[in-house]
């Protein structure tokens, strides 16, 4: 039977010592029953606590940092589907080079992974992970270019070979960056092992069937190796689909602890639009780290959207902080709109203001990152505070129009605005943001 949070909280120190990344004791206890947390961040626990909890206190997915201060990171999942919870930690994408490649090829992969950036939403998306990948039989040509990887894109190294030799000593070079080890068997499992340990990386297992997997999995567990990553063997999108689907429902749904482990995948396919359904293949369904086989900026776009919405908590919404923001180059008499802080609104109806020509203040107070129509619906969005916000903004002072534009879909706060902000004239603007150039152009232009 699982432990409640309070059950929990009984074996802790309870010192509130903070260590552990939670202020107090009892949310620390109460992620460890919801399996968000791991005992071993509490470094204080005692004998008793660990053997009580023990991997009862794991979520069913294993959580995995590579990189410096394990930054990027992947697993910790404890449900199959977004809706039941959320989704922990977003699918890793990385972008693979291979040692037989030209050298000038490889030089611009690297940088481009490195300066790889995607706005969206006001957050700003990057390339996680960088791969080598050994085709050729020279191991030191190898080593040194998992070392230049490293250091050229600043990013943690997916290192592939299926030489155990010539993994180990690319591993040695980039030791305690905290990278991917790919992959063991069991004929090279405790091999490989004993360099991810001292070089501190991870390891990723492959085997050609699930149970051959499994067994190496479990074993090095019992050997206390848990920073694993599982390596599937499948031939196309429909075997990859039903083999992760299987594996994570067994874990989570059935607490096999073999195969609590994030998934590596190497995408290695030719063709582009197969290397993309693959791709969001492994994204919708359990990718833990999804290697693409070069550098595309359009397949990158459309895969980091995916994941955007995919690994967005739908019971936390993007936000946008609570401010007066301005749009193009605003004068104290230029326009001014409000809208919520949701980001999507936000970045939506402030293209659509900057798209009319015209620069104006957007007044953006705090919604809780609800949309137009559910923040009126839920009282965050009201005459009274927006006009609180408002004051208190000291938009007042800042401008010397005394005209402010409300969204359409929420005419009925105009007039319990203009009370609570005496000597202003409410306008009522389009219900729809596309709407926007055409009302600054008949209504706002003077």
């Amino acid at each position: 039977m699982a432990l409640t949070g309070l059950q929990i909280q009984k074996l802790l120190p309870r010192t509130n010592c903070k260590e552990c990344g939670s202020n107090t004791c009892l949310a620390f206890a109460m992620k460890l029953a919801a399996k968000k947390a791991e005992l071993s961040q509490c470094p204080y626990a005692s004998d008793e606590a660990k053997q009580v909890l023990g991997a009862a206190s794991e979520p069913p997915v294993k959580t995995i940092g590579f990189g410096a201060g394990g930054a990027v990171r992947t697993g910790g999942e404890t449900v199959l589907y977004r809706h039941e919870k959320t989704f922990v930690n977003q699918t890793v994408l990385a972008v693979n080079v291979n040692d037989t490649d030209p050298p000038a090829q490889t030089d611009a992969t690297l940088a481009a992974v490195r300066d790889y950036v995607l706005e969206r939403v006001g957050q700003r998306l990057v390339i996680d992970m960088v791969a080598v990948t050994q085709s050729g039989g020279d191991a030191a040509a190898f080593s040194a270019l998992v070392k230049k990887a490293a250091e050229v894109t600043g990013k943690p190294v997916v290192m592939r070979s299926a030489d155990p030799a010539a993994l180990s000593q690319a591993a040695r070079s980039v030791k305690d960056s905290k990278g991917i080890m790919a992959a063991a068997t069991a004929a090279t499992a405790a091999q490989l092992k004993s360099v991810a340990e001292s070089a501190g990386h991870a390891l990723a297992v492959t085997g050609d069937s699930v149970d051959d997997i499994v067994a190496v999995t479990a074993s090095l567990r019992q050997q206390n190796f848990a920073d694993l990553l599982i390596m599937f063997t499948t031939s196309s999108p429909a075997e990859q689909f039903q083999t992760n689907a299987i594996a994570r429902r067994a874990a989570i749904r059935h607490g096999v602890k073999a195969l609590g482990y994030p998934f590596l995948r190497f995408l290695d396919r030719a063709d582009l639009l197969e290397t993309a359904v693959s791709a969001v293949t492994e994204i919708n369904k359990y990718g833990g780290v999804c290697v693409l086989p070069c550098f595309n900026p359009a397949l990158l776009a459309s895969l980091m959207t995916l994941r955007l919405n995919i690994f967005t908590d739908p019971q936390k919404p993007i936000q946008v902080e609570p401010k007066i923001y301005p749009v193009g180059e605003p004068k104290p008499d230029s326009p001014v709109f409000v809208t919520t802080n949701f980001s999507l609104t936000y970045f939506i109806v402030s293209g659509e203001i900057e798209n009319s020509g015209t620069s104006a203040w957007l007044v953006v107070p705090e919604c809780e990152g609800m949309s137009v129509l559910t923040a009126w619906a839920a009282g965050k969005f009201s005459g009274a505070s927006v006009g609180k916000f408002v004051k208190e903004s000291g938009l007042e002072q800042q401008v010397t129009t005394r005209e402010i534009t409300i969204p359409g879909f929420v005419a009925q706060i105009s007039g319990e605005l203009e009370e609570s902000l005496p000597g202003w004239k409410v306008l009522v603007g389009p219900q729809e943001a596309g709407d926007i150039e055409g009302y600054v152009k008949s209504r706002l232009i003077k």
